[in-house]
Parts: C-alpha cells; structure tokens; sequence
C-alpha cells in the first residue's frame, strides 16, 4: 500500500510543477508526460496502463501524445491517460 502513495505523489509532484517548468519539460522532454502515466498507473496498481507507458516510452510511442501533452500544459489541463 505505500507503493501506491509513493507513486502517485510522484505524479502529483510532477504535475504541481510551475507552469514555465512543466511547459519546458513538454517541449525539451518529451517523456515529462509519460513519466507521469507511468507513475499514475503504478499508483494505481493498473496493469494495462502500465504496459502501455512501458512500450510508449520504449519505442518512442510518446512523440505521439506530445502534441496533446503540450495542448493540456498550455490549457492549465491534468497531462492525458486512462487511469
């Protein structure tokens, strides 16, 4: 159970970031957003989301989601996943 806590306090760590920080981290590192999936998924013990992130973030797969990363920082939104 403290694996989940741990977990999801590093997404929300991440995602209370200043804006200018977290706008920068989308466009110079693009795997900001993914780092944030992973770790809401941990949080949430979700298999699927889990294994999506993996290969979203070994293939390359999170240059596809950048643009809608990107979209949600400049709209003040929560990054995008299914948890």
């Amino acid at each position: 159970m403290a694996k989940k806590n741990v977990f999801s306090s590093l997404a929300k760590t991440l995602e209370d970031l200043p804006f200018i920080v977290r706008l920068l981290l989308v466009i110079f590192a693009g795997v900001y957003g993914n780092l944030i999936r992973l770790f809401k998924s941990l949080g949430a013990s979700n298999i699927i989301g889990i294994v999506l992130s993996i290969i979203l973030l070994c293939t390359g797969g999170f240059v596809i989601l950048w643009i809608i990363d990107l979209i949600c920082i400049l709209l003040g939104a929560k990054i995008w996943w299914i948890d």
